[in-house]
């Protein structure tokens, strides 16, 4: 148990902003690390804004980041730009703070007002762990912590590093307590706190910056990253919700002018003292008076210490994140039986809508319009991608989202509901409203009406999508729906055409089936999920003949499903036609007596096949909701695939999600999960036969 939770304890975090997006923004580069579970190393912006001079702020805060990079994790400088916290901070915010001579020195007391005005500034300790722990960042890398100031217990000036580090699990990495502060009173204050230290290396002597003695020591010591990981690990698998410190010593090569350094602080304090200086003050006016008297040795010292810190601190992410990845993999099976990643799924992107559905049932045999009708209202959430990406998180996988919603209640709403997924390429866009949908059902479990508002699905453009190329580019596979923008879907189809990418469609309904057929997009489809309306909406686009009417008996519609799926098969790998009560007919590249549903991995064109497996049976009466069964079906086909499971047995799963999607008030059931779609659940001889047919 021990070991798992800390891995868990992890993820939870990474949900946290859904909740508060609208005041913290995770860099789309951070944001995949977290979702792919590699390592990432917080860094605070305290430095930028008060700790150095420009240009020294600026170039120090790069390369650092660059240090971070070079030891196998990803950098995510924290600061308030304009009243929102961002996690991960681009080029030029990073210029724009360290060239601000007003930003704020923004801890967790001022991280309210900060926000509330729209205003700026650099995050100290405190506010960088918050933040951090927001986005579910477990290490932190600082140059030196806040303490007890020297006659605090008189002044009470404690800094609220200390408190922050009792209450919030992040170990933060740093060069000790600078020597102006009360060191021994900050010690006990952390033991009060519950605080875990210990330093890093051979010996217990507690570093004080730019010195490695203090004249303290640490009430333990770790002597590698492997170690320091084990430790990280304890503390986040016993949940006590506070901190770790981890005390490391200057380099040795800079340690030989702390004494000279030391002498200056002193006369430094005095200065303070005689000035009046206090609070938030004294410590940039100390800094910046020492780096005078010392010549600048004291700021070679200063860029010395955080660039050490930060290399031993990226050595720890990254040991800890394979320590808790390996621990998942060792402790995590699914449904099938079958060993899984810690995060199997993290190369998936869906890119679509999100809707907050409500759904009316009637009671009545049938519904009579222009009055009242006896019934049922839920509301659910839906949307064709938002459905989807809910269907493989809840399969073992882990899909990036990227869709828009408005900054209003209904997105708190969903945003709240999705927290067990990667929402983070969600927008939320002010004076903009979620989009909603109304469906009316008959008591057979038909769709009798359908009203929606989907406006905002135009706000997922391709300058918004673009942002996530990167991850566009590196995933498995790329799941659009037909709410996008026609250009938007161009854009994703020419991203994967170049990359290799595989990409799944959803037409999501007849209208907006064609838009990839519009232009030469569709030939980048690797898999399309049409019903039959929606597959002769795309062959019309093309030119190709439809009929006028489509026939009921299943002989004729399996016939023209065949008829029209044949030239789509000439580019795209594989057309899953879902045909209601009549079925799933499967149709691509014959190979073993089925279609081969996994990728194509050569240029030689195989024998094409179809295969039509018939539904799984439900009474109408029982049919709850038919608005995500299709959605179900494709996720979980999706989910085999991605698992490298046969035909059969994806085509199964899907139909044992739409089966548990219709009986559900919500699109994708709650109760979704690899055991409730594992075809071995039931004997062979209960599963309706597959039909093999040839297609040329």
């Amino acid at each position: 148990m021990m070991k798992r939770s800390s891995a868990l304890i992890l993820r939870r975090g990474i949900s946290q902003l859904c909740k508060n997006e609208s005041l913290f923004r995770v860099h789309p580069l951070v944001m995949q690390a977290l979702a792919d579970n590699k390592p990432v190393v917080a860094l605070e912006s305290t430095i930028i804004t008060h700790g150095m001079p420009y240009p020294h702020n600026l170039s120090t805060a790069k390369e650092v980041e660059d240090i971070v990079r070079a030891e196998g994790a990803t950098p995510a400088t924290v600061g308030v730009i304009d009243g929102e916290v961002r996690v991960g901070l681009s080029s030029p915010e990073l210029d724009q703070l360290a060239r601000c001579e007003g930003s704020l020195k923004v801890s967790r007391r001022d991280l309210p007002y900060v926000v509330s005005k729209g205003l700026s500034g650099g995050t100290t300790v405190s506010a960088t762990m918050i933040a951090a722990h927001q986005a579910g960042i477990p290490v932190f890398v600082t140059g030196g912590i806040g303490g007890v100031h020297r006659d605090g217990e008189n002044s009470l000036d404690v800094s609220a590093d200390l408190t922050e580090l009792g209450r919030t699990p992040i170990t933060v990495v740093s060069a000790g307590v600078k020597s102006i502060l009360d060191i021994g009173r900050t010690l006990e204050y952390l033991e009060t706190q519950g605080v875990c230290v210990a330093t890093y290396g051979a010996s217990r002597n507690f570093p004080a910056f730019f010195s490695p003695h203090s004249g303290f020591t640490s009430p333990y010591h770790v002597c590698s990253p492997e170690e320091a990981a084990k430790l990280i690990a304890s503390a986040l698998s016993l949940g006590l919700q506070g901190g770790v410190l981890l005390a490391v010593p200057v380099p040795e090569e800079h340690a030989a002018a702390g004494q000279q350094i030391e002498e200056a602080v002193q006369a430094a304090v005095a200065e303070a003292s005689a000035q009046g200086i206090t609070g938030r003050d004294v410590t940039p006016f100390i800094l910046q008076r020492v780096n005078r008297l010392t010549e600048g040795r004291s700021l070679q010292a200063n860029i010395a210490l955080i660039q050490n810190n930060a290399k031993v601190g990226s050595q720890i992410a990254v040991a800890l994140s394979k320590r808790l990845n390996g621990e998942t993999l060792e402790t995590k099976t699914d449904g099938l039986g079958l060993k899984k990643s810690a995060d199997p799924g993290s190369d998936i992107v869906v890119v679509g809508g999100i809707n907050v559905d409500f759904i009316a049932k009637g009671k009545g045999k049938s519904l009579q319009f222009g009055q009242t009708n006896p019934g049922s209202v839920c509301q659910s959430f839906g949307g064709v991608g938002r459905n989807i990406a809910d269907s493989l998180s809840r399969l073992g996988c882990r899909p990036l989202l990227i869709s828009a919603t408005g900054a209003d209640s209904h997105s708190d709403a969903v945003l709240s509901y999705c927290k067990h997924m990667n929402t983070r390429g969600v927008a939320r866009l002010q004076e903009q409203s979620t989009a909603t949908y109304c469906a009316v059902i008959a008591e057979s479990g038909d769709l009798s009406l359908g009203l929606g508002d989907m406006e905002i699905h135009q706000q997922i453009t391709e300058k918004y999508v673009s942002q996530f190329e990167q991850q566009l580019c590196s995933a498995a596979l790329v799941c659009l729906d037909g709410n996008l923008p026609v250009s938007t879907i161009d854009y994703v189809c020419s991203v994967a055409s170049k990359h290799d990418v595989n990409v799944w469609y959803e037409p999501t309904d007849a209208d907006k089936a064609c838009k990839p057929f519009l232009s030469d997009a569709w030939k980048s489809l690797t898999y399309c999920s049409p019903n039959l309306v929606e597959l002769c909406t795309m062959t019309r686009t093309l030119g190709i003949p439809t009929p006028d009417a489509l026939p009921s008996s299943l002989t004729e519609v399996l016939s023209v499903a065949l008829t029209l799926s044949r030239p789509l098969l000439e580019h795209i790998h594989c057309l899953i036609v879902t045909l209601g009560a009549k079925g799933v007919l499967v149709c691509g590249e014959h190979e073993a007596g089925s279609v081969d549903l996994q990728p194509r991995r050569q240029q030689k064109r195989k024998r094409l096949c179809a295969v039509h497996y018939p539904a799984l049976t439900l009474p109408a009466e029982e049919t709850v909701n038919v608005s995500g069964a299709g959605d179900s079906l494709a996720g979980a086909i999706i989910a085999g695939i991605l698992k490298q499971r046969d035909t059969d047995c994806c085509v199964r799963m899907g139909l044992l999600a739409a089966r548990l999607s219709l009986v559900s008030q919500h699109p994708i059931a709650p109760t979704l999960t690899l055991d409730s779609v594992d075809p071995g659940q039931f004997q062979p001889q209960d599963w309706p036969k597959p039909k093999l047919m040839l297609i040329d």
